[in-house]
Formats: structure tokens, sequence, C-alpha cells
């Protein structure tokens, strides 16, 4: 079992910048991924960026690249979310969840999801 915690959502004007957290604990392995998806209202869970525990390879969507950068830190069992030049459309709840494939955009890929942390782009 594994337990993820989001954390650093909130409410933000367009062109600012938040970092959002993740804490995992329970049975990682260092072959997971972990990666983070967003759902806005009436829409599909969508792919955001995804990282490789074990030797910090990233992969970002193309509608956050450049802008958004996936970080984590291992002693802490935490991955970070650094969302900058935020807008309306980066409006949504956002989730983090492990896996062991390399990689997939796909929400059945993850085993194991967080319960989500709101971002609001407003101005």
């Amino acid at each position: 079992q594994v337990q993820l915690v989001e954390s650093g959502g909130g409410l933000v004007q367009p062109g600012g910048s938040l970092r959002l957290s993740c804490a995992a604990s329970g049975r990682i392995f260092s072959n997971y991924v972990l990666g983070w998806f967003r759902q806005a209202p009436g829409k599909e869970r969508e792919f955001v960026a995804v990282i490789k525990w074990s030797d910090g390879s990233t992969h970002c969507a193309d509608s956050v690249k450049g802008r958004f950068t996936i970080s984590r830190d291992n002693a802490k069992n935490t991955v970070y979310l650094q969302m900058n030049s935020l807008n309306l459309e980066d409006t949504a709840v956002y989730y983090c969840a492990t896996g062991r494939i390399w990689w997939s955009p796909r929400t059945d890929a993850y085993d194991y999801w967080g319960q989500g942390t709101q971002v609001t782009v407003s101005s």
C-alpha cells in the first residue's frame, strides 16, 4: 500500500506561481514513477507530468512544458510540481499518483492516488 497526500493548492492570479507537494508513504519501490494529473470541472482527468523515483527522469505534457517543472526529494519521499505562468486553463483539482510504467499518460497505468488539491487561477 502507498499513501499519497497532496498540498500547496490555492488561489492565484493569472501569471502567478504555485508549488504543489505530494508526500508519499508506505511501500515505495525505486522502480516506481510518480505522476501529476489534473481534472477541471466537466472534463476528464488529464496527464500533467511524471518522474522516476530512481533517476529523476521526467516528462511533461505539451500543455505545461516550459511552465511546469516536476522534481523529487527522495530523502523526504516527496515530489513537487512547480507551476509558473499560470493561466485560467490551469484551474483544476491536481492529483498525484504512483505507477510502475515509464511512462504513460493513462490514468489506469497508476495504482495509488492522492485526494487532490484545488488550484484556482482567477483575477
